[in-house]
């Protein structure tokens, strides 16, 4: 009866080693599962950058807005008739940067 369980055991063990750790066992199917889940999170990502650029390639294409828009923000144009003013921020007083250590004294030489 032993020997009988005996080899019941192992021919369930043989039977169950496929289906944990063979070619499409579970552990394989848990990893290609966190791989398609982590490739959904990029695609979604990437479809809202798309759909993004969809929108502003439509701006540009209909309306003159978004030309003139981008001609002022990226290449600093101006209107006929209009006035561009600069302001540009004063240096701060003191450096962020925090000094220089002083040089290291220079060697004496021999003579006198």
């Amino acid at each position: 009866m032993r020997l009988i369980s005996l080899i019941l055991l192992v021919l369930l063990i043989a039977i169950q080693f496929p289906l944990w750790l063979g070619k499409g066992g579970w552990l394989r199917v848990w990893e290609l599962d966190r791989q398609v889940t982590e490739q959904d999170a990029k695609n979604q990502t990437l479809k809202s950058r798309n759909a993004k650029l969809a929108g502003e390639v439509r701006d540009l294409k209909e309306g003159t807005g978004a030309i003139e828009e981008r001609a002022r923000h990226e290449l600093g144009m101006v209107k006929e008739g209009e006035v561009f003013v600069q302001f540009v921020a004063p240096a701060p007083a003191t450096s962020a940067t925090p000094p220089l250590p002083p040089p290291p004294p220079k060697p004496e030489s021999g003579r006198r």
